[in-house]
């Protein structure tokens, strides 16, 4: 399992207990069978709220942080100095944290977090303040450090990215668990229920042909409801014999957004 997802109330509280920033009432926490401390588990925590010293250099906090995790000046300034020309943010180390914007700010805390080279990385809603750009730039390294073995729980409200990254999900809605398990496993449990359509030209009226439900639509790209599989083959087809060129068709399972609804609400469109 790569990530863990976690969501509505109760996620924030669920991590710091884990971390043991929090008292738990009950249970055990542990990590490959060793109580989570930091004395036995070697882990980053990048949480929600922004914990940087605003009037300090960017460069003596990370030294800071690094040395607070164990590390000597000179392993530090060379993990400081990767990790900061991967994010794109070199050309801040001289700067106090307060003139940088949010974004910066996040990728400089998500740094302090991974300094240290942990085995479990803890991350509260990584992609805050973002820009598209620097989302992908964060995307892009957390899965690379997925491929060299870090285990990493991911917190977020954000359901696209969940999707795009879990394996795992663990829902919580006013603290109790609504969901949990294998993404794809759960997904399989639900039928089909929309087609994404793109076409080289209007096809409405072979839509409503087939008495299906159009969602959305716009220059002549589709998101159509159904009611089974076979009335996407049935739409298939029917476009291939009036020799509709078809640019992208795609039968789908409800999305993680909709399942999230679903287990919060009670309601999600079969």
């Amino acid at each position: 399992m790569d990530f863990l997802e976690q969501t509505v109330h109760g996620k924030t509280t669920t991590i710091r207990m884990i971390l043991g920033i929090m008292k738990k009432d009950a249970g055990e926490i542990t990590w490959n069978g060793k109580k989570v401390e930091r004395k036995n588990v070697n882990f980053g925590y990048l949480p929600e709220e922004r914990g940087i010293y605003p009037k300090t250099k960017i460069y003596e906090q990370l030294i800071y942080f690094a040395k607070l995790k164990g590390m000597t000046n000179s392993e530090a300034d060379i993990e400081i100095k990767k990790w900061c020309e991967k994010l794109k943010v070199s050309e801040y180390l001289d700067m106090t944290a307060e003139k940088l914007s949010k974004g910066n700010q996040q990728k400089i805390q998500f740094i302090i977090a991974i300094l240290h080279s942990p085995e479990l990385i803890v991350l509260d809603e990584p992609f805050s303040g973002l820009d598209p750009v620097n989302t992908e730039l964060l995307k892009s390294v957390i899965l690379e450090l997925v491929k060299s073995g870090k285990y990493i729980i991911m917190s977020s409200h954000q359901m696209s990215s969940i999707e795009e990254f879990c394996t795992d999900v663990l829902i919580l809605n006013r603290g109790k668990t609504v969901l949990q398990g294998n993404l794809k496993e759960i997904k399989n449990t639900y039928p089909a229920n929309r087609i994404t359509l793109s076409a080289e030209e209007n096809v409405d009226k072979y839509i409503k042909e087939l008495d299906l439900e159009i969602i959305n639509s716009k220059d002549n790209e589709y998101e159509i409801k159904i009611k089974s599989e076979e009335d996407g083959y049935k739409l298939f087809n029917l476009l291939g014999k009036n020799n509709i060129k078809v640019l992208k068709f795609e039968i789908k399972k409800p999305s993680l957004n909709d399942i999230f609804i679903e287990k919060v609400s009670g309601t999600i469109e079969k």
